[in-house]
């Protein structure tokens, strides 16, 4: 009968077994779905940026910095 698993030269019940699979599933499941916020964040990010340049807001500022420089 198997009453554990053979690590290292101690036996390991599967009852502990099973629940540090169940602890390591939870904590990779929570990695992934932060990296997933923050994927979802630098997307948001880079599609406004995108949108701001796209519509010529860089371009004015540009022009408003280079003018102003150029009253100096």
């Amino acid at each position: 009968m198997l009453t554990g698993i053979e690590l290292f030269g101690f036996v390991l019940p599967l009852w502990a077994f099973f629940l540090i699979a169940i602890i390591a599933i939870i904590i990779i499941w929570k990695l992934i779905k932060f990296a997933i916020k923050i994927l979802l964040i630098i997307v948001v990010f880079f599609v406004i940026l995108i949108g701001l340049d796209y519509v010529g807001v860089f371009g004015f500022i540009q022009n408003l910095i280079s003018g102003i420089i150029s009253f100096l």
